[in-house]
C-alpha cells in the first residue's frame, strides 16, 4: 500500500472528506488531492499533524509498517460543522457577504479579509464597470485602481487590499481574456460572484448636446453594443483602451462635439452629463465578478447551494475527458461551467476550467474529485462560495 492509499484510508477511517482533512490541517484542498493522487508526499512534520487529525500510527503512515492504525477507527463521522466556524462575527462581514452567507441558522463564513483591509483592488481606471461593480458590491469598502489584473491580484498577495473584484464573462462578449490563465498561477481564492448590470451612458462635457456630438469614444466592445443606437443619433464611433478611459478623455478634450459611452459612474467620476442613459442596443448585459481573496472562505455546506471552482489537466490517455466526467456524473454533481483553454507556455495540451454546484464536504463532490484524480494530472480547487441571488432571480 502506497502513501497515498494509507491516506485516503487514513482519512475514510475518521470520517473526513478531502475538504475537511485540509481544513483540519491548514492546507489547500489542492494540496490533499494532490497526496492522495500521488503526485506529492507530505512531509514528516505534515505527517505527524495527519496522523493525529486522522488517528492514526505516524509509522504506519508513512512507513507502511505492520502497526495497526491506531485511534479509535470507528469514531463517529465528523459532521460539516465540525470545521468551519460559526456565525459569531457575522455582523462584521460585508454587506454584500453577509446576504450570500445569510441563513436561518448558522453562517459560513471563515474568517473576513476585508475587516483590517478595507480596500478591494479591481482593474481599470475610475468609473470602470468593475469600479462600479465594487461600489454596488462593497460600498463600505474602499476601491483600489490597478493598470492590470496581475496588479489587482498583486494587490491582495502583497497585503495592500483585502479583496479583488475580477471579471470573468459577459453575457454578450463571453470570457474575459487572461483570466483563466491568471487564476491557477495565483495564491488567491474565490470567494464570492458578483453580478454587474452593464447600462451604457453617452456622456458630454456641460454645454454638449445632441446637436453638438459627433463623436463617441470608448472601448471596441461598448461601442458594438450601442452601435445601432449611435448610427440612429449619427454619432460615430471612435475605439478607446476602455470606457471609462474614453470618458476621462473626453473631460480632458472639454470638446461639446466629442462624448464617450461609458457608466453612470464614469460620468460622476469626471464631471460629464448624460445625454442619454441605457442606449445599449440590447437588454440583458450583465458582467460576471468574481470576489478573490487570499484567505480561504467557504460557506457551510449545509447553508443552502454553493458553487466550486477548479482547473484541471488531463492525462493523455483516450476519451480522459468522458471519464474526468463520470465521477460527476454517477454522483449526482451539476456542471454550471466547462471551458477548455491552452496554458501560456505550453500548448501541447489543453485545461479545463470547471464550476459545479456543491461543496467539497457534500460526500458526492468528495467522491466526484477523488475519481476525477485518476484522470488527471493537476487539479486544483479555486474557492467555494454561495450561489448568487442574481441566479435565482424570478
Amino acid at each position: 500500500m502506497t502513501v497515498a492509499q494509507r491516506i485516503i484510508q487514513a482519512r475514510r477511517a475518521a470520517g473526513l472528506t478531502q475538504a475537511g482533512l485540509a481544513e483540519k490541517l491548514d492546507v489547500s484542498h489542492s494540496t490533499v488531492n494532490r497526496w492522495e493522487a500521488g503526485h506529492r508526499e507530505p512531509n514528516r512534520e505534515t505527517c505527524l499533524r495527519l496522523a493525529e487529525a486522522t488517528g492514526v500510527n505516524l509509522d504506519w503512515l508513512m512507513l507502511g509498517s505492520q502497526v495497526e492504525p491506531a485511534g479509535p477507527m470507528q469514531r463517529s463521522r465528523a459532521t460539516a460543522s465540525s470545521f468551519l466556524l460559526s456565525s459569531d462575527r457575522r455582523d462584521t462581514y460585508p454587506p454584500s457577504i453577509q446576504q450570500q452567507y445569510a441563513t436561518s441558522g448558522e453562517t459560513a463564513m471563515i474568517t473576513n479579509p476585508a475587516e483590517d483591509n478595507p480596500v478591494i483592488a479591481y482593474q481599470g481606471v475610475p468609473g470602470a464597470y468593475s469600479h462600479l461593480a465594487c461600489r454596488e458590491a462593497f460600498p463600505h469598502m474602499e476601491p483600489l485602481s490597478c493598470p492590470s489584473f496581475e496588479d489587482a491580484f498583486a494587490a491582495v498577495e502583497d497585503g495592500r487590499a483585502g479583496l479583488a473584484m475580477i471579471p470573468i464573462e459577459n453575457s454578450l462578449g463571453g470570457r474575459v481574456a487572461d483570466i483563466h490563465h491568471l487564476l491557477p498561477e495565483s495564491n488567491l481564492y474565490i470567494v464570492g460572484e458578483h453580478f454587474q448590470p452593464v447600462h451604457h451612458h453617452l456622456l458630454a462635457p456641460q454645454g454638449a448636446s445632441f446637436e453638438t456630438v459627433k463623436e463617441a469614444r470608448s472601448h471596441t466592445q461598448a461601442l458594438a453594443q450601442c452601435r445601432s443606437t449611435l448610427r440612429e443619433l449619427g454619432i460615430t464611433p471612435v475605439k478607446e483602451a476602455d470606457t471609462a478611459g474614453a470618458a476621462k478623455l473626453v473631460a480632458e478634450l472639454n470638446d461639446p462635439t466629442v462624448a464617450a459611452v461609458a457608466s453612470s459612474l464614469a460620468g460622476e467620476t469626471y464631471g460629464l452629463k448624460t445625454l442619454r442613459a441605457r442606449i445599449e442596443d440590447k437588454i440583458g448585459n450583465v458582467t460576471r465578478f468574481i470576489v478573490m481573496s487570499r484567505t480561504r472562505i467557504e460557506p457551510d455546506p449545509r447553508a443552502g447551494r454553493c458553487i466550486t471552482s477548479l482547473v484541471f489537466a488531463l492525462r493523455s490517455v483516450p476519451a480522459a475527458l468522458y471519464k474526468s466526467m463520470g465521477g460527476f456524473a454517477t454522483n449526482g454533481v451539476n456542471f454550471i461551467k466547462l471551458e477548455s483553454y491552452i496554458s501560456v507556455g505550453d500548448d501541447s495540451s489543453a485545461r479545463f476550467y470547471a464550476e459545479i454546484e456543491g461543496h467539497p464536504a457534500e460526500r458526492s463532490v468528495d467522491q466526484a474529485f477523488e475519481e476525477l484524480q485518476y484522470f488527471t494530472t493537476k487539479v486544483k480547487v479555486l474557492g467555494t462560495y454561495p450561489i448568487s441571488p442574481f441566479r435565482t432571480r424570478d
